[in-house]
């Protein structure tokens, strides 16, 4: 292919012909990298930095190679804004151009006095005629990418992130310069432990971990929004002669961990029939479990009765020795609280605004997609839980589990507070959060601007 190239300061004009990817071999007497006996003293490759002629590789205001006759003949190198990194383009040309010459083979010493790893590309050389800002669009090649660490449970509850996680969605809205990481948890006090060392910056996470959080940081964990509400159960072994809250007096009663937001529901629950812990002198012993164990603790008569998460609750009713004693809508503010929020830690806020209010769409976005869908939903959070557990749910439990659990982004903040009043009457906390706690401000801007 022929490039006809015009200097528009010398008024000559070049023509060229490709060979092997931007090496050129010009109409006059010169060949491959301008060989010649110029004008001044220069005789065969003239390498040079000058700022006056050159034909060759003009680094800095050109990003192209230029291999033709011109009225000096010099090789040289134009410094300029991109000279540095075009320097490798202008070594490798004159290793090229050896090989070339020689049928791509290897070159002597006099014709790669330099090594790099940049080849002129035909289109590189179309736009070598002077533009100097079509030369260095990708400056973003310069700039390390920003680091989005993102957190979640591998829990029902937090789907949002496991829909977005499979889908690719969120590193999708953040585009080029970012680089997004996504890390489980199973404790929300790992979480927060996280949070702190700054080693996650956005997190799925329970309330009264995001609670705990924020108080013991001072303030540096918010909560900028709500994922889900509900989705919890209170189950009880067939033969246990549990049917109310104040059957629970002298049971064993299982928890997924301790100072989790199901632990705190059920203490609201005995506070509100006069029971208490027998950690706090009462009658009820309250144990914690891992859920995956729950169904060989009922085989065995280790425990009585659990408050769990879904999936969990479907999947142990769904035996023949475990019966369901209060639904989701009886667990706590008639369902209407918060089992899951979104986090961010303050500084990273303040330093990238504009992530987490992309971040906050794509959430929104994806919870309404969640809603609209609900078999596609299931079907992704199926596979993206295989992926980092292993294990595989049936559909039909994912499914049921969905149907005593509501996604929204909308945060109830009094159910929110009265985890806190909770927490602080139970020696989780110190002291109640203060206003810096929540922060919709986001949220609310992306939820009114949509409507």
């Amino acid at each position: 292919m022929k490039h006809v190239i015009e200097d528009a300061e010398n008024g000559c004009e070049n023509v060229c012909t490709d060979v092997c990817e931007g090496i050129a071999t010009n109409t006059g007497t010169n060949t491959g990298i301008s060989i010649a006996t110029n004008t001044d003293t220069n005789t065969g490759i003239s390498i040079a930095t000058n700022t006056d002629t050159n034909t060759g590789a003009n680094i800095g205001m050109n990003s192209g190679i230029h291999v033709g006759v011109n009225s000096a003949a010099n090789i040289g190198s134009t410094s300029g804004r991109r000279g540095g990194r075009l320097k490798k383009g202008l070594m490798l040309l004159m290793m090229a151009a050896a090989l070339g010459l020689t049928g791509c083979s290897s070159g002597d010493g006099s014709s790669s006095s330099g090594s790099g790893t940049n080849s002129t590309s035909e289109s590189d050389a179309d736009s070598a005629s002077g533009s100097d800002a079509e030369a260095t669009s990708g400056s973003s090649a310069d700039t390390e990418p920003v680091e989005v660490r993102m957190a979640y449970f591998p829990n029902i509850t937090h789907a949002q992130a496991l829909v977005m996680k499979n889908e690719g969605s969120l590193e999708e809205a953040l585009g080029d310069g970012y680089e997004v990481s996504w890390t489980s948890f199973t404790a929300g006090s790992s979480e927060v432990e996280a949070l702190f060392a700054q080693e996650i910056d956005i997190g799925y996470i329970g309330p009264v971990p995001a609670i705990n959080g924020n108080v013991k940081s001072d303030g540096d964990v918010i909560v900028i929004a709500n994922a889900s509400d509900a989705g919890a159960v209170l189950v009880a072994a067939a033969d246990s002669g549990i049917s109310s809250v104040e059957d629970l007096d002298g049971k064993t009663v299982a928890i997924p961990q301790v100072g989790n937001t199901q632990h705190l529901c059920l203490l609201n629950l005995l506070s509100q029939n006069d029971l208490s812990p027998v950690s706090s002198g009462g009658t009820v012993e309250v144990v914690a479990v891992d859920n995956s164990n729950l169904q060989n603790m009922f085989d065995q008569g280790s425990v009585d009765a659990a408050l769990v998460p879904e999936p969990w609750g479907t999947i142990l009713t769904s035996s023949d020795n475990v019966e369901l004693v209060l639904d989701y809508q009886d667990i706590y503010y008639s369902g209407n609280y918060p089992v899951a929020v979104i986090v961010v830690r303050k500084d990273f806020l303040e330093e990238y605004p504009e992530v987490v209010e992309t971040f906050l769409q794509v959430h929104i976005d994806t919870t309404d997609a969640i809603n609209e869908d609900l078999d596609g939903a299931a079907d992704a959070m199926i596979e993206e839980i295989y992926n980092v557990t292993g294990n595989e749910y049936e559909k039909d439990v994912i499914l049921s589990s969905f149907s005593r659990t509501t996604f929204t982004v909308e945060l109830n903040e009094d159910a929110l507070l009265e985890f806190a009043d909770v927490s602080l009457a139970e020696g989780f906390i110190d002291e109640l959060p203060d206003d810096s706690l929540v922060d919709l401000s986001i949220l609310e801007g992306l939820l009114d601007g949509g409507k």
